[in-house]
């Protein structure tokens, strides 16, 4: 009996994605949740598994393709179902009928009857209707209705074994031991991954690998490594030179949507301001080789964190929401800060549950995790949904102030820049003190000015003085 596999719910507003690779073929014969394909959705790029085990009979998705959820992915002849149907009845006689040569009257009326089967061993000792009828009893058992299951999907088999004989390549795809984001990446440089040798553990494949291929091709010829990378036209052109096309990746086209609803619907206004770290700096400095020995990267990160999270506590108007619809203002009772994580496929905001109830040590070790999840692609939908406040920190790849968009329906982001050592006058004297710039957006519907700058001087004031973030809630 044949098995639809379909495409499952992939969270909350998700109803489409893209195929991005397609990780078994028809032939194959796979497990139930075994991954079938990946798929990048306008949220994340996941794995598929397959909601049931059998032998892949028909792939009806291809790479590249926009689909639904519900949608048909593979059609599977579930395992033992070769063994079942010995039957429609009706059709043996057929299939018995050249097995019985001995009734041999030739009868000229049959014989027009006997043509359909067109079976040439036959058409010298057609008999009349009430012969096959006789033999029917005589039936050999479950030989003649073992190739009857497979009437239908035969066909198919016989196809994906031709193809799997033409096309398969001297290891499969979908059997090289490599993450999602190493897949992606391969495949926006051109690497066969078949083809590659993993250093990895049990011997996955690692990003350095991929790009130890490249580094080989780009020696060897710099245009052959270029050409690859391009998932349309490398030598197309416009009126001015060559240009190179490729399609718009699906969450880049979510967060081009989600930018144009935040800049159309919600009127930003942006403060500016330092934050004296000089001693948080000192502090951090003097207690990072502590937390290493316990696994944890101490940067500034969690201390800003922290101060925000704080300081929403004091401030439930920056950790709301306005719905115009409905004429009403949503003040959320909880903390969760969505932490603006750079990745190749664009900005993925993961969101830190509870972040005020966390110790910095908790969200130390929560933000390196949620990082790595991000980046490896293993993260759900919900991970990346929920959050009160956003947190983008540009200091770790440069710059200082800037202009965030908030990310609706939120009504304030704040920026961190990069911290710099600047005059500052303190007690009247001139002294040198390591400033972080600090930009915070807020939606005007629903925050004032007044509201704003008191939030963002409750935010500095906790990092300026770092004890008070070890005595916070």
């Amino acid at each position: 009996m044949a098995i639809e596999v379909k495409l499952p719910n992939l969270g909350d507003g998700v109803d489409s994605g893209d195929v991005l690779e397609l990780l078994v073929k028809e032939g194959d014969t796979i497990a139930q949740d075994q991954g079938i394909l990946e798929i990048e959705t306008g949220k994340a790029t996941m794995q598929v598994p397959s909601s049931a085990a059998g032998k892949v009979l028909k792939v009806h998705v291809a790479a590249g393709q926009t689909i639904e959820v519900g949608a048909l992915l593979l059609t599977l002849e579930g395992v033992g179902a070769a063994t079942k149907p010995a039957a429609p009845k009706a059709e043996a006689p057929k299939a018995a009928a050249p097995a019985s040569p001995p009734l041999e009257k030739p009868t000229p009326k049959p014989a027009p009857k006997a043509a359909p089967p067109a079976q040439p061993a036959a058409s010298e000792e057609e008999e009349p209707a009430p012969a096959p009828k006789k033999a029917a009893p005589v039936q050999p058992a479950a030989k003649p209705a073992a190739p009857k299951p497979a009437v239908t999907p035969q066909p198919q088999i016989q196809a994906a074994a031709q193809t799997a004989t033409l096309d398969e390549p001297a290891v499969s795809t979908a059997e090289v031991a490599a993450g999602p984001a190493v897949r992606r990446f391969a495949r926006e440089v051109g690497v066969e991954l078949s083809r590659v040798a993993g250093s990895g553990p049990g011997g996955r494949i690692t990003r350095e690998d991929i790009l130890a291929i490249v580094r080989q091709q780009g020696q060897t010829a710099t245009s052959a490594a270029a050409k690859p990378r391009s998932s349309s036209s490398a030598t197309a052109t416009d009126a001015w030179g060559p240009i190179r096309v490729e399609k718009m990746a699906k969450i880049r086209k979510t967060i081009a949507a989600k930018m144009h609803e935040s800049w159309t619907t919600c009127p930003r206004v942006t403060n500016f301001d330092d934050a004296d770290v000089t001693d948080l700096e000192k502090f951090r400095a003097s207690s990072k080789d502590d937390y290493a020995k316990k696994g944890i990267k101490l940067t500034s990160l969690p201390f800003v964190i922290k101060a925000v999270a704080s300081a929403l506590r004091n401030h439930p108007t920056i950790n709301a929401s306005v719905d115009m619809e409905e004429g009403t203002i949503i003040y959320k009772e909880y903390v969760n800060i969505g932490i603006a994580v750079d990745t190749e496929r664009g900005l993925v905001v993961p969101s830190l549950r509870a972040a005020d109830q966390m110790s910095i040590p908790d969200i130390a070790r929560s933000l390196a995790q949620l990082a790595d999840n991000v980046k490896n692609g293993s993260f759900a939908m919900s991970d990346l949904q929920g959050s009160t406040f956003t947190i983008s920190n540009l200091g770790a790849i440069g710059g200082t102030y800037s202009t965030p968009i908030i990310n609706t329906p939120e009504v304030a982001i704040l920026l961190v820049g990069r911290s710099r050592k600047m005059p500052v006058v303190v007690d009247d004297e001139m002294a040198i003190r390591l400033m972080m710039p600090l930009s915070l957006s807020y939606d005007h519907r629903l925050v004032d000015g007044g509201t704003a700058a008191r939030f963002l001087n409750d935010v500095i004031d906790y990092l300026e003085a770092p004890s008070r973030l070890f005595l916070a809630p």
